[in-house]
Protein backbone atom coordinates (compact mmCIF):
# COMPACT_ATOMS: atom_id res chain seq x y z
CA UNK A 1 0.00 0.00 0.00
CA UNK A 2 2.74 2.49 0.96
CA UNK A 3 4.25 1.55 -2.56
CA UNK A 4 1.17 2.04 -4.47
CA UNK A 5 1.08 5.56 -2.71
CA UNK A 6 4.54 6.48 -3.69
CA UNK A 7 3.63 5.86 -7.09
CA UNK A 8 1.13 7.35 -7.60
CA UNK A 9 2.90 10.61 -6.24
CA UNK A 10 5.59 9.98 -8.77
CA UNK A 11 2.75 9.73 -11.39
CA UNK A 12 0.83 12.59 -9.93
CA UNK A 13 4.36 14.42 -10.26
CA UNK A 14 5.58 13.08 -13.77
CA UNK A 15 1.91 14.11 -15.35
CA UNK A 16 2.77 17.44 -14.02
CA UNK A 17 6.18 18.17 -15.09
CA UNK A 18 4.62 16.28 -18.61
CA UNK A 19 2.01 19.22 -19.04
CA UNK A 20 4.79 21.72 -18.26
CA UNK A 21 6.80 20.46 -20.86
CA UNK A 22 3.61 20.19 -22.84
CA UNK A 23 3.04 24.25 -22.50
CA UNK A 24 6.50 24.90 -23.13
CA UNK A 25 6.76 22.78 -26.24
CA UNK A 26 3.56 25.36 -27.51
CA UNK A 27 4.97 28.20 -26.42
CA UNK A 28 8.11 27.51 -28.49
CA UNK A 29 6.07 26.16 -31.28
CA UNK A 30 4.69 30.12 -31.16
CA UNK A 31 7.70 31.62 -30.55
CA UNK A 32 8.84 29.63 -33.85
CA UNK A 33 6.38 30.50 -36.05
CA UNK A 34 6.44 34.16 -35.52
CA UNK A 35 10.18 34.27 -35.48
CA UNK A 36 10.29 32.09 -38.94
CA UNK A 37 7.46 35.01 -40.39
CA UNK A 38 9.59 37.47 -38.86
CA UNK A 39 12.46 36.22 -40.65
CA UNK A 40 10.43 35.68 -43.82
CA UNK A 41 9.37 38.97 -43.88
CA UNK A 42 12.96 40.46 -43.09
CA UNK A 43 14.45 38.39 -46.32
CA UNK A 44 11.95 40.05 -48.76
CA UNK A 45 12.88 43.26 -47.12
CA UNK A 46 16.48 42.94 -47.89
CA UNK A 47 15.88 41.31 -51.45
CA UNK A 48 14.04 44.69 -51.59
CA UNK A 49 16.71 46.67 -50.76
CA UNK A 50 19.23 44.59 -53.24
CA UNK A 51 17.20 45.20 -55.85
CA UNK A 52 16.98 49.00 -55.33
CA UNK A 53 20.73 49.12 -54.46
CA UNK A 54 21.52 47.22 -58.16
CA UNK A 55 18.82 49.72 -59.77
CA UNK A 56 20.77 52.96 -58.00
CA UNK A 57 24.00 51.44 -59.48
CA UNK A 58 23.10 51.04 -62.45
CA UNK A 59 21.18 54.43 -62.66
CA UNK A 60 24.30 56.10 -60.86
CA UNK A 61 26.87 53.95 -63.78
CA UNK A 62 24.84 55.24 -66.57
CA UNK A 63 24.68 58.85 -65.77
CA UNK A 64 28.52 58.28 -65.07
CA UNK A 65 28.56 57.31 -68.21
CA UNK A 66 26.68 59.98 -69.87
CA UNK A 67 28.38 62.94 -68.23
CA UNK A 68 31.71 61.43 -69.49
CA UNK A 69 30.41 60.87 -72.96
CA UNK A 70 28.75 64.42 -72.87
CA UNK A 71 31.90 66.06 -71.86
CA UNK A 72 33.96 63.98 -74.96
CA UNK A 73 31.38 64.84 -77.51
CA UNK A 74 29.77 68.01 -76.99
CA UNK A 75 29.16 70.66 -74.38
CA UNK A 76 25.19 70.41 -75.31
CA UNK A 77 23.17 69.55 -72.37
CA UNK A 78 21.88 66.30 -71.81
CA UNK A 79 18.07 65.31 -72.12
CA UNK A 80 16.45 64.28 -69.31
CA UNK A 81 16.87 60.10 -68.26
CA UNK A 82 14.28 57.76 -69.59
CA UNK A 83 12.70 55.44 -67.59
CA UNK A 84 14.13 52.50 -69.70
CA UNK A 85 17.87 52.15 -69.40
CA UNK A 86 19.68 54.28 -72.04
CA UNK A 87 22.61 52.89 -74.38
CA UNK A 88 24.75 55.79 -76.83
CA UNK A 89 27.74 54.10 -78.46
CA UNK A 90 28.79 57.32 -80.16
CA UNK A 91 32.19 56.01 -80.92
CA UNK A 92 31.19 52.17 -81.42
CA UNK A 93 33.81 51.37 -78.64
CA UNK A 94 32.21 53.08 -76.08
CA UNK A 95 29.09 51.54 -74.20
CA UNK A 96 27.82 51.79 -70.24
CA UNK A 97 28.30 47.61 -69.96
CA UNK A 98 32.59 47.88 -71.17
CA UNK A 99 32.42 51.37 -68.36
CA UNK A 100 31.13 48.84 -65.97
CA UNK A 101 33.46 46.08 -66.42
CA UNK A 102 36.72 47.92 -66.84
CA UNK A 103 35.69 49.75 -63.55
CA UNK A 104 35.60 46.38 -61.71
Amino acid sequence: VEKNLKLEEKITMLQQQNEELRARIEQNTVITRQLSEENANLQEYVEKEVEEKKKLSRTNEELLWKLQEGDAVSPVKLPPAPSTPFYRCSSGNSSPAKVRTSRR
